[in-house]
């Protein structure tokens, strides 16, 4: 790719170049195969050469003429114009040759109905070659256009469900604020100043297709932080493995760590808890959310439609169309007395995605609400 006035411009296709190689050689190497006059070919070579030029003229005006479908005739006109015109450019070629080479030149380039008849022939072939390269380049921009529309068509959607995310999450930080103040708190000026620090992040550093994951980890940092000082719960973020070096899409996880916080917080029972783990390994980046809850399996299963996890499943859809996996498990403590089969189904998946013993204990004994989020691949600085 070349740039031309901030223009992207595109490179002449190799297949095109080594199509249009072989009309050249086409001629030449025919009638040295088949020819008992082979030593003609290099002036055959050069009479290709010199008329190469008007094929590629012809090609372009013949393309916009086939292209304009009020004017039937052009096409026409053009192809009988463009045929006496390479016609005659050729004949007078070979004639300037006959002087040169003698005899033997002349004898085989004689103005007899064979000759006319054989250049004919060749300057028809080339044209109708010449036209159907034309359409060859042209099906391939019209794929590189489809592309990028296709490739600006997921921008704009990314940028759609981003701009709803942002004042979702806003609109739910500032009435945490709101609340503290009602009860003139000394924790709302701690709150503000991370809320003015994800402000930050949200308006200056995550304009970016992707962004290091070491950003997005402290955006996660500050917005715990506010819920910490909101709640009183057993609130424990963890980050395992190598996360310097590495990008991220943004806003990916908040949604389901938003989720986990309005599943905890929002029951009667004294005890909330919720664990977020971020894990990369293995060529993996894998997001747990679990949190406790005193809503019904069908009311928790209404609550999976909620727009925040309806984004980050479009979000997902675009970016990661098939390279994610996402597991979200729901566990009711009265199950074991309700339905053993949903219990027994529950236990094996959980099994696999959190081996560790004490967690998979809390899930399976109380009433949980649990978000397993595997990308199987991502991109580094």
């Amino acid at each position: 790719m070349e740039y031309d006035n901030d223009r992207l411009r595109k490179r002449r296709p190799k297949m095109e170049t080594f199509y249009w190689v072989m009309l050249i050689l086409l001629q030449p190497v025919t009638n040295w195969i088949l020819s008992p006059f082979r030593w003609l070919w290099p002036f055959l070579l050069m009479a290709s050469l010199l008329v190469f030029p008007a094929y590629i003229l012809f090609s372009r005006f013949m393309g916009s003429a086939l292209a304009t479908r009020k004017r039937r005739s052009l096409p026409i006109l053009i192809s009988i114009a463009s045929f006496v015109v390479i016609g005659g450019f050729l004949l007078c070629v070979y004639s300037l040759f006959g002087k040169i080479a003698g005899a033997p030149m002349n004898g085989f380039f004689a103005m007899t109905p064979t000759h006319l008849l054989r250049e004919g022939w060749w300057t028809a072939v080339n044209m109708a070659l010449s036209v159907a390269i034309f359409y060859i380049r042209k099906a391939d921009d019209e794929k590189d256009l489809l592309e990028a529309m296709k490739k600006d068509n997921t921008f704009f959607k990314l940028r759609y469900l981003r701009a709803q995310l942002n004042p979702h999450f806003l609109f739910n930080t500032l009435n945490s604020i709101y609340s503290l103040s009602l009860q003139k708190s000394d924790r709302t000026p701690d709150i503000v100043i991370r809320l003015a620090d994800i402000m930050r992040y949200l308006i200056y550093e995550c304009n970016e297709e992707k962004i290091p994951l070491d950003k997005e980890i402290e955006f996660i940092r500050n917005y715990i932080e506010i819920e910490k000082l909101r709640h009183k719960a057993d609130i424990r973020l963890t980050v395992e493995g190598q996360t310097e070096g590495l990008l991220i899409e943004p806003f990916l996880f908040i949604s389901f760590i938003e989720n986990g916080f309005k599943h905890a917080m929002d029951h009667s029972f004294g005890e909330p808890f919720i664990y977020i783990t971020l894990r990369v390994g293995n060529g993996q980046l894998v997001l747990n959310v679990i949190n406790s809850t005193d809503a019904d399996l069908e009311l928790q299963a209404k609550k999976l439609n909620g727009m925040g996890i309806a984004h980050s499943r479009s979000l997902l859809e675009l970016l990661y169309p098939s390279s994610y996996d996402l597991d979200i498990i729901q566990t009711e403590r009265d199950e074991t007395r309700t339905s053993e089969l949903r219990l027994h189904n529950a236990r094996e998946r959980l099994e696999s995605l959190y081996p560790d013993s004490h967690t998979l204990d809390v899930i399976l004994n109380k009433s949980t609400f649990t978000v397993s989020l595997i990308l199987k691949t991502f991109a580094a600085c």
